[in-house]
């Protein structure tokens, strides 16, 4: 007997649904992003992007409507100048900001460029260049993972310390020192892990310290994961910022991402979507003595 094609309206309703739902949308970024030697050369391009994400900066605290969050590594309105080391992945902000950074690495440190032993990026990792190769963007401290250059941001819904996956809008980030073209960069992807784009991190300029903004949202997707990559080599002794040898070192200082909130409903109605029309088809398949 010739198979006959599946009538059933509802299941066929259920299987548009599901491909409708789990099928990635064309993601249209819109790009910020700013240079130069100093903060007051990248202020306005941090400054628009905070306009774009939307205020208030929430800060600490839990869920919210609107706004946007803020990650400076300085612990406040002081500029704490002690190193803050922590593993991976690196927890600090996941219950009061909802993000989450995790590295190939061992971890990652917050630390000023440098200071009195045993802190400072200088002290850390025992190499003195570094006192001069990098500098803040706010305050005193830069952020960077320890035993790689490459590092992920998740997001999680405030409050619920790491329980509730969430996504953001959009998600920035200023960089200091960034010699090299095309070399530093961001990629994101979607709650499902959907390629949605590769954007380089501008030069700073031609001179060590110089600060580089990139801030990315996009009209039509939302992001889960940013995979931020830094130049191409770790921070480590023995390993200067040398351009012309093929060596590029690159710190992070602000982060700037829109108020993470929880996956929308339908992302959980593709499973169940899947379910039911598994158990239409299987219903079809004995009707017709499969």
């Amino acid at each position: 007997m010739a198979r006959q094609p599946l009538r059933h309206p509802f299941a066929a309703a259920l299987i548009m649904m599901v491909l409708a739902w789990t099928a990635p949308a064309l993601a249209v970024p819109s790009v910020i992003t700013d240079f130069g030697a100093g903060v007051a050369d990248i202020q306005d391009g941090v400054d628009n992007f905070r306009a774009v994400l939307g205020n208030p900066n929430n800060g600490n605290g839990g869920s919210t409507i609107g706004g946007r969050r803020e990650i400076n590594w300085d612990g406040g309105s002081t500029a704490i100048v002690t190193n803050a080391p922590g593993g991976t992945p690196f927890n600090v902000f996941l219950n009061n900001r909802g993000a989450q950074f995790t590295t190939t690495g061992t971890g990652f440190v917050q630390a000023p460029k440098s200071g009195v032993a045993p802190d400072g990026l200088t002290n850390f990792f025992s190499n003195a260049t570094y006192g001069t190769t990098f500098a803040p963007f706010s305050l005193q401290r830069l952020f960077v993972p320890v035993g790689s250059n490459a590092f992920d941001a998740l997001f999680f819904v405030p409050g619920t310390n790491g329980a509730t996956r969430a996504i953001v809008s959009g998600f920035g980030a200023v960089f200091s020192d960034v010699d090299v073209a095309s070399l530093t960069h961001m990629d994101f992807f979607d709650i499902q892990e959907h390629f949605l784009g590769s954007f380089a991190v501008p030069v700073g300029g031609t001179a060590d310290a110089s600060l580089s903004f990139l801030g990315v949202t996009f009209s039509t997707e939302q992001i889960g994961r940013v995979h931020i990559v830094l130049g191409n080599a770790a921070l480590a002794t023995g390993v200067n910022d040398n351009p012309a040898a093929g060596v590029e070192l690159v710190a992070l200082d602000d982060v700037l991402f829109a108020e993470p909130r929880a996956v929308p409903a339908p992302a959980g109605l593709t499973l169940l979507g899947l379910g039911l029309a598994g158990l239409l088809g299987r219903s079809w398949l004995k009707k017709r003595g499969a």
